[in-house]
């Protein structure tokens, strides 16, 4: 039997809820071309955002071919391009020989090819020849509008977890070239640049400015809390169960909205459960949830200096001002200068974020109450 609390997979259609607007919004910008940077923290619904606006916009009557990949264990410039070009390719073609075709037509002159054996015995399309250059890269990012154009289709290409190219050797170079082709402002394929890890995505789209002016920033909305509870409470009563509403107001309220948590808790609490779920079965479902997640919690925290936990413990204590020196004092930190040196530390490792006011936020909801309770030991978790 399928479970109304899906959390393992990506969501459309009566699963998704909340977020009309931001469905509405997005899908405005895709079918103008636009493109979109689109980045929250981990299992934040970007996901499911996505499909269930590629969903609406077809059923609008918008044609489109959709192709997706994902950067998280790309590290070099030969896997950047092979990955973007054969997704590209995939768009059009399905057959070994189109696939020649279209390589021998659009990269003529380039150092990619398409090697048979290679593709029988890895499935990639293009292959380097030998060391690739700039206008390799430039050939192989105008590829897919390329295509777009001959074949008279419009692409939509997804780039996901995109702050990873920073972890490529030369990826300045490559976001330097990549934004180059989006200046010209052609029309046939859309780019919606994804990320789950925000401090690194918002360096390069906020801070640094790449893609300044050519790609839309794209911020996702909260998910009206009566919506989460409405979907909860209609779930436990396809299976004849009852859930006190002010108990899913406060799991929502611990949760920060954060479906994937809030949908994962409530499952627990499904397969605990018989009739009306009390308060008793919430906190032994938010145990299991935190057993589950508690070695990834410990890393974390494993990971970090003594400075760092000192900073991290001062944001716990309700601090937002790090630099005075009763906080310095108080928590060890040295001096103003090694309080912004420990804050940038904090916002690489994806731990805090801070607003335009500097403002300090923890990013994981569930982690922020477990660092709270377990970790520091306040009784006020």
């Amino acid at each position: 039997m399928d479970s109304p609390f899906v959390y393992s997979k990506y969501v459309t259609g009566k699963d998704f809820i909340g977020r009309k607007q931001d469905c509405a919004i997005l899908g405005s910008f895709l079918r103008q071309g636009e493109h979109v940077a689109l980045y929250s923290t981990p299992k934040c619904g970007k996901t499911s955002l996505i499909q269930q606006t590629l969903f609406n916009l077809r059923m609008t009557g918008v044609s489109f071919t959709v192709g997706q990949l994902s950067l998280l264990n790309v590290r070099t410039r030969e896997d950047f391009l092979t990955r973007i070009g054969s997704v590209a390719i995939r768009c059009v073609a399905s057959s070994p020989e189109e696939y020649e075709s279209l390589v021998t037509t659009f990269l003529s002159g380039t150092h990619l090819v398409f090697d048979r054996e290679v593709f029988a015995r890895e499935d990639r399309i293009l292959s380097p020849g030998w060391a690739l250059d700039d206008s390799d890269v430039q050939a192989v990012l105008r590829l897919p509008q390329r295509l777009a154009e001959h074949f008279g289709q419009n692409l939509i290409l997804i780039l996901d977890e995109f702050s990873n190219i920073d972890m490529i050797e030369d990826g300045e170079r490559l976001i330097g070239l990549f934004e180059e082709m989006l200046r010209e402002r052609k029309k046939g394929c859309t780019w919606l640049f994804c990320g789950s890890a925000y401090n690194a995505m918002r360096e390069i789209f906020d801070v640094r400015k790449d893609f300044y002016r050519v790609v839309e920033r794209f911020h996702m909305q909260p998910i009206d809390q009566k919506e989460i509870v409405d979907h909860v409470v209609k779930g436990f009563l396809s299976s004849g169960k009852v859930i006190d509403r002010n108990l899913l107001a406060g799991a929502c309220n611990l949760f920060r909205g954060h479906m994937w948590y809030i949908n994962h808790l409530v499952s627990i609490c499904d397969a605990m459960s018989k009739g009306y779920i009390m308060e008793p079965v919430l906190i032994d479902a938010l145990d299991c949830l935190i057993a589950i997640h508690e070695p990834r919690f410990i890393a974390m925290m494993d990971s970090l200096t003594t400075h760092q936990v000192s900073l991290l413990k001062a944001v716990v204590d309700g601090y937002t001002k790090f630099s005075t020196a009763e906080v310095v004092s108080k928590y060890g930190l040295n001096s103003s200068a090694n309080v912004k040196r420990v804050k940038d530390a904090l916002v690489k490792k994806e731990v805090l974020c801070f607003d335009e006011n500097e403002q300090p936020e923890i990013l994981d909801p569930l982690f922020e109450y477990w660092v709270r309770k377990y970790y520091f030991e306040k009784n006020d978790a």
